[in-house]
């Protein structure tokens, strides 16, 4: 059976069940939609290419000019986004199984608690997936295909990470596989297609939320054939951290290898164009989709969220390409956002993470965010322009490093613990790549505090007010109050859950500092830091 002709079925039984007073009820509600990309930064460019999705969801709403991650990484981010937690609450710690991505574990402790799960069950609403979901989903050993996570109504799902062609999607729990012929497999066109088949064919009785997640502008960077010529001139920015020695940063970033190597730059330029390439793909997915929703005569009663899982870089501190790094390259995201009571052309400066994602939309559709578990906060005071409306002032960001047990075959000389090494044997992660920030933004301060979890006990500080680029690091020379205030923050953002993420940080008016809470109850351990130790 085509999708389109299980949609036909399913939107059947619904007219049958729903009576007209509850259908009444039900249409007044707001349908959402969350198009999630894979790897778009905002830093360095990466909106740039849309120009129809900045007319239609920018430039008729609101973009949130300090977007975050949790965690720079697919898998962790993606968790974040559903459940609404810090990953230190979903224990999804990187893209693996062992990692908790997609695993058993996952399916039985936070998957039935994920926002599209309430949506669902408790808010009357029909749902639904296309796209990548978590980057083990599909696994063998996680239940394969035939999995499908509550929550959903209609599920259409990529088995594993991002492809463009020759893949195996999940319909509705049942395998299908696509190949290489353009005009039926490019799955940033199929989930398109999808996409316009489920708002043809849904029930009209009950509100919708939608969540479409692309493979661009993840690798491998297959642009559609008619977008292949395109920004044939652009080349990745050269802003001043661009193949720049990384010192008195971690050593997995000093290991980069300064300056690059020609054919190390010529590799980052040709990808960042290809991202690109993929991204008009993406562009015509929300063209069709606004235009879609306008003909319904649904578009005024639909929020429209656009954002990415993580940022990226492209030769930032001569590391050639990838994620995971604690700097803005990596861990800002675009978010626009568009919908019924929000103003054109707005931008806003609070500080917003993904986690905010999951309240936000459970608050939409009236949902009592006192019964979740959740750790962000509901965007929807912001977005309808709410005068005096408390917010946080820093968040947290934690990623857990990843390293093959054995040596990197093609760098043999650097023996185990690193991953991702390439090109020129220049590695992007390490088990030792752990590390916790905590992120500040405040009428006084613009800072990130870091620790690393290794030997070093290595710390980096950033004044973003005075270096953007996060070249310098401060932490042997701010100022000791503020250190220790900032590793106190840390230790209790690290061990916090649902309000506690939400307390006031070191710089807001209500923050309280006592010297005797260094060593707290929550059983995490704070390290007492010097000038002189770092």
């Amino acid at each position: 059976m085509s999708p389109a002709a299980a949609l036909r079925g399913l939107a059947l039984a619904a007219l049958l069940v729903l009576s007209p007073a509850g259908a009444a009820r039900q249409a007044r509600r707001p349908n959402v939609v969350l198009i999630l990309t894979d790897d778009q930064d905002v830093c360095l460019g990466g909106m740039t290419p849309l120009k129809k999705t900045n007319a239609l969801i920018a430039q008729m709403g609101i973009t949130f000019l300090n977007a975050y991650v949790p965690s720079a990484l697919c898998c962790p981010s993606r968790a974040s986004i559903l459940t609404g937690k810090y990953p230190h609450n979903h224990h999804v710690v990187n893209n693996t199984l062992e990692g908790n991505c997609s695993s058993k574990l996952w399916q039985k402790i936070q998957e039935p608690y994920t926002f599209p799960a309430v949506l669902k069950t408790m808010c009357g609403y029909q749902t639904f997936f296309a796209g990548k979901y978590l980057n083990e989903y599909g696994a063998e050993d996680a239940g394969g295909v035939g999995h499908v996570p509550p929550g959903w109504s209609f599920w259409y799902a990529l088995e594993k990470n991002s492809k463009y062609y020759n893949y195996t999607l999940s319909v509705n729990g049942k395998a299908r596989r696509h190949g290489e012929n353009y005009s039926v497999d490019y799955l940033t066109d199929v989930l398109a297609n999808m996409s316009l088949d489920f708002l043809e064919y849904k029930s009209n009785f009950e509100p919708f939320f939608m969540m479409i997640s692309t493979p661009a502008p993840h690798s491998p960077w297959t642009a559609a054939p008619q977008y292949t010529k395109s920004f044939q001139n652009v080349s990745a920015p050269r802003n001043s951290n661009f193949n720049i020695h990384g010192k008195n940063k971690h050593w997995l970033i000093r290991q980069a290898k300064t300056p690059m190597t020609n054919s190390s730059i010529q590799f980052l330029d040709d990808a960042y164009r290809k991202r690109w390439q993929t991204l008009l793909s993406v562009d015509d997915l929300v063209e069709k989709l606004v235009k879609k929703l306008e003909l319904n005569g649904e578009l005024d009663n639909t929020y429209i969220f656009y954002t990415s899982d993580n940022g990226f870089h492209t030769g930032q501190f001569s590391l050639p390409i990838d994620k995971r790094q604690l700097y803005e390259f990596d861990i800002k995201v675009p978010l626009l956002v568009r919908g019924p009571g929000i103003k054109p052309n707005q931008t806003n400066k609070m500080l917003v993470a993904n986690i905010d994602l999951g309240p936000t939309i459970l608050d939409i559709a009236g949902y009592d965010l006192n019964k979740t578990q959740m750790d962000g906060m509901s965007l929807l005071p912001l977005l309808r322009g709410d005068k005096n409306v408390t917010w946080r002032s820093d968040f947290l960001v934690e990623y857990q490093g990843e390293g093959y047990n054995g040596s990197d075959p093609t760098c043999p000389g650097l023996g185990p613990g690193v991953t991702h090494c390439f090109p020129d044997c220049v590695c992007e992660d390490s088990y030792n790549n752990t590390y916790a920030c905590v992120r500040t933004l405040s009428t006084s301060w613009d800072l990130q505090y870091c620790e690393f979890d290794d030997r070093e006990v290595f710390v980096e500080v950033y004044n973003l007010t005075a270096d953007p680029h996060q070249i310098n690091n401060i932490a042997k020379t701010i100022d000791q109050e503020i250190l220790e205030k900032m590793n106190y923050r840390l230790m209790m953002l690290q061990s916090c859950s649902g309000a506690t993420c939400r307390t006031p940080g070191v710089f807001d008016p209500g923050y309280r500092f006592d010297p005797r809470l260094m060593f707290s109850n929550h059983g995490v351990r704070a390290r007492r830091f010097s000038a002189q130790s770092l």
